[in-house]
């Protein structure tokens, strides 16, 4: 008797204890590296330093690239690393789309679709190697890049991680992926906006960073240059992701885990020994009888 099938989604990476402590790990030097000024006192000399932004820009493509490594080297197959480049190629040619307009952005709906069907760990991996290749795509590589390969790493993952994906299908998974996909794209542009709002100073006393100042007046003053500078974007990156979450979502998410059922990751590779040793006498057999 054959046993009965698994309920559970098929994922083609899981998180093991090694990767999970490399996440937990690029994820807190993560957090330093978009917060530093505002966690800095004023006697620390970090606040006037002109070195932590380049230095943290240098070393986080390097912690993401181990994360990666060691989310693939707990079992990312041929097949896994093919629907990889399949999704990060088409992400890739999503971004420029909507480049200078209104942040319209719509490879974040498959970032959020992704990381639903295929797992947070593939979906770190995803959105990390998504936003590397299409900034050589368009030709937006810089000091910004690597913390925006560890933004859309985290964006995807969450997707990954939301509840329910066993048991939650139609309608009401669909809102739940549009409401993560609106706040997520407002969160990236958030954290985005940090990494470079230290970076610029004279934007004015009401907007700018105050190196040093106490942390509620720094943040007051970042919320005020978000609302000034890119609320209009975040809103425009948000809206296009539920729309699209709303209308293609659906369509796309049957067949992602149409792709992963047959890609059937979670079956084990093994070999049919029986049906080589059943054919090897009638192959000798065919050789003597020709022989004689």
């Amino acid at each position: 008797m054959s046993p009965a099938p698994s309920t559970r989604p098929a994922r083609p990476v899981r998180i093991g204890p090694r990767a999970a402590a490399a996440l937990v790990l690029v994820t807190l030097i993560g957090i330093a590296a978009f917060g530093w000024p505002l966690l800095a006192d004023r006697q620390s000399g970090l606040a006037h330093s002109q070195d932590a932004p380049w230095l943290f820009a240098a070393l986080l493509p390097l912690l993401v690239a181990v994360v990666v490594a060691t989310i693939a080297d707990n079992g990312m197959d041929a097949k896994a690393v093919a629907m990889l480049g399949v999704l990060a190629a088409v992400g890739s040619a999503l971004r420029p789309l909507g480049a200078g307009t209104a942040g319209l952005e719509p490879m974040f709906f498959l970032m959020v679709l992704s990381g639903r069907v295929l797992g947070p760990g593939f979906g770190f991996v995803l959105g990390s190697v998504t936003m590397f290749a299409s900034a050589l795509l368009t030709g937006g590589v810089g000091p910004w890049m690597p913390f925006q390969m560890l933004a859309m790493g985290w964006f995807s993952l969450g997707a990954g991680l939301l509840p329910g994906p066993e048991r939650l299908r139609g309608r009401v998974e669909l809102l739940m992926l549009a409401a993560y996909g609106f706040v997520g794209s407002f969160a990236y542009g958030t954290v985005m906006n940090l990494q470079g709002w230290v970076l610029l100073q004279g934007m004015g006393q009401g907007i700018s960073f105050h190196p040093g100042d106490p942390v509620p007046a720094n943040l007051a003053r970042f919320v005020a240059y978000c609302l000034a500078t890119s609320v209009g974007w975040d809103l425009g990156r948000a809206a296009l992701t539920v729309v699209l979450t709303l209308t293609l979502g659906a369509t796309l998410l049957r067949a992602l885990r149409r792709a992963t059922r047959k890609a059937a990751f979670d079956a084990p590779v093994s070999f049919d020994s029986g049906a080589v040793s059943d054919r090897e006498p009638a192959l000798g057999r065919g050789t003597n009888g020709g022989g004689g």
